[in-house]
């Protein structure tokens, strides 16, 4: 609550107004709702564009606008806000009738936890001077910093992040779509894996007497908002190999770059590992038929996964992802196929490749799933793009 936090009267690089008479309704340049989260996406795209970090401060008031005179606590609260902000802020509604959200733009990352510990002595004070005891302790301030540490997978974690509001708010636009489109991951995974039952028997028999090491390869890979989980697969390479190989390829790909080509004869550039020689006899065949990804449909039954949607990469793979590059892993959970596997699979460079997961992330609808999963025996069976 506001009333832990110390009072110090600290001189600012943010400007101050002067106090602002209460005694009528002020207009404070406040933002509807809705235009307030559009700024703020707008703000997103800026901030991946120029890599200047922004500050976003939400106030909950709590039941304080919901009780009593309501318009004069407003005014309070907004004449506080006001006096502890720049022209340049933007100020408006976060959530209406309860939760204020201020936008702080151009904070240098070098600056960054001095500038909000400044921004919330600012607030704090303003706030003290306006209210009394009883309403501070029905406020609740937070900061929220873009770009933000996806490393962290704890409770404050992109996971439960504040800033991807904007685009959970496309989910809860349609939530009957949403829960049909995981019924299908359910009954499509639990129908596979039945139809699938003989398959993953021989597979494994396969890999057992053809190689040592265990049937399934396990590795943590990001899902949706960066959440960690445990990605599984059939094992196609040796045990104990080195995977500084794939490393070393996966930041060529992404700056630009591309494994070993295989052009001639009008054939398109493969932008996939070749000749890699971690892979068993029996993984070659596993990966040219894509059979190696069946054991994902235990992923899905989990949630972690859904049927379609962008792969989830690996960690050090993410590491070299630009800003822009995160939104795969925003709107939508991972998936066994994608837009990716139907359209481009190995043929098409990392940056076309994420357009495309992000042009499926933002069109999303269950037709389109149905499409792509229609498409993707076809993409298997031709194993165009296929290594």
């Amino acid at each position: 609550m506001l009333n832990n936090l110390p009072r110090p009267r600290a001189t600012s690089l943010i400007a101050s107004h002067p106090r602002v008479d209460t005694s009528e309704r002020q207009d404070f340049g406040m933002l509807a709702e809705e235009l307030f989260l559009r700024m703020l996406r707008l703000e997103r795209k800026r901030t991946e564009r120029s890599h200047r970090r922004f500050v976003l401060m939400i106030l909950d008031s709590g039941e304080l606008l919901r009780s009593g005179n309501r318009e004069e606590t407003l005014d309070k609260v907004l004449c506080g806000l006001t006096r502890a902000t720049r022209d340049t802020d933007i100020k408006g509604w976060y959530k209406r009738g309860r939760a204020i959200g201020v936008i702080f733009t151009e904070i240098p990352a070098t600056e960054e936890k001095p500038v909000v510990r400044l921004l919330s002595t600012k607030v704090t004070d303003a706030l003290y001077d306006m209210l009394s005891i009883a309403q501070i302790n029905q406020i609740r301030l937070s900061f929220h910093v873009f770009p933000e540490d996806w490393d962290n997978d704890g409770p404050d974690g992109p996971a439960n992040s504040t800033l991807h509001l904007d685009l959970a708010c496309g989910e809860k636009g349609r939530p009957i779509d949403t829960v049909l489109k995981r019924l299908i991951d359910i009954v499509g995974s639990l129908a596979a894996l039945a139809l699938c039952l003989p398959f993953l028997l021989a597979i494994a028999i396969a890999i057992r007497l053809t190689s040592k090491g265990p049937v399934l390869f396990r590795q943590v890979r990001l899902g949706q908002y960066g959440k960690k989980f445990t990605f599984l697969k059939f094992r196609s390479m040796y045990v104990g190999n080195d995977q500084t190989i794939h490393e070393q390829y996966v930041r060529r790909f992404i700056a630009g770059g591309h494994g070993p080509e295989q052009v001639g004869g009008g054939q398109h550039k493969q932008y996939k590992l070749t000749s890699d020689p971690r892979i068993t006899r029996v993984g070659q065949l596993l990966r040219k038929t894509s059979l190696d990804e069946l054991p994902q449909l235990f992923n899905v039954l989990s949630g972690d996964m859904s049927l379609v949607g962008p792969r989830p990469p690996v960690m050090y793979e993410f590491q070299c992802y630009e800003l822009w590059h995160k939104e795969r892993l925003m709107a939508v959970k991972p998936g066994i196929t994608g837009l990716w596997q139907v359209k481009g699979r190995s043929k098409v460079k990392f940056d076309e490749m994420v357009r495309l997961d992000i042009r499926y992330a933002r069109r999303w609808s269950l037709w389109l799933d149905i499409k792509i999963l229609i498409e993707t025996p076809l993409a298997v069976i031709s194993g165009d793009g296929a290594c």
